[in-house]
């Protein structure tokens, strides 16, 4: 059979599984890289409750708390977006051996995962009384058959094994 010359051209892209060849990642999975995120982000937490700590005493907080915060902050932010960018995984994800793709199964973009599933999806939580609830409901979400959290719905993401 002859190629039909006014088709469109097509090509292989390697970053792009085909429809429906991959498992959704178990709500355990997604729990416990969440847990695994929060873990390696509690350093920082801390350190900035005692610098808020000693401004609300009215004393001068240490230099390296400040310094420890700062830095911190942004190697797990730098260590974060690498991440995410190359994989679409956060370190906890990583660890459990997940990873954000679109519902199509194609990969799932830093501006996708960044925009929408963080910072869109942020901004409900912002509205007194009403962000805790949204909160709520967003986590809730993830026991529908689908496995989706409001988040993934936004972004039109879910979450895979590796």
């Amino acid at each position: 059979m002859a190629q039909n010359p006014y088709a469109a051209p097509s090509a292989v892209v390697e970053d792009v599984s085909p429809a429906g060849e991959f498992e959704l990642a178990g709500r355990g999975d997604r729990f416990l890289a969440v847990i695994i995120d929060g873990l390696i982000a509690s350093p920082m937490y801390v350190s900035a409750f005692f610098v808020y700590g000693a401004t609300l005493k009215h004393e001068t907080p240490s230099t390296l708390a400040i310094l420890f915060t700062i830095i911190y902050a942004i190697a797990l932010m730098v260590v974060n977006l690498i991440l995410v960018s190359r994989n679409a995984q956060t370190i906890g994800k990583r660890v459990m051996g997940i990873k954000v793709s679109r519902k199509d199964g194609s990969r799932a973009g830093l501006g996708r995962i960044f925009w929408m599933r963080n910072v869109v999806n942020a901004l409900p939580t912002l509205i007194p009384f009403v962000g805790s609830l949204y909160g709520l409901v967003d986590i809730l979400f993830i026991f529908g058959e689908s496995r989706r959290c409001v988040h993934d719905y936004i972004a039109d993401t879910v979450v895979i094994k590796a």
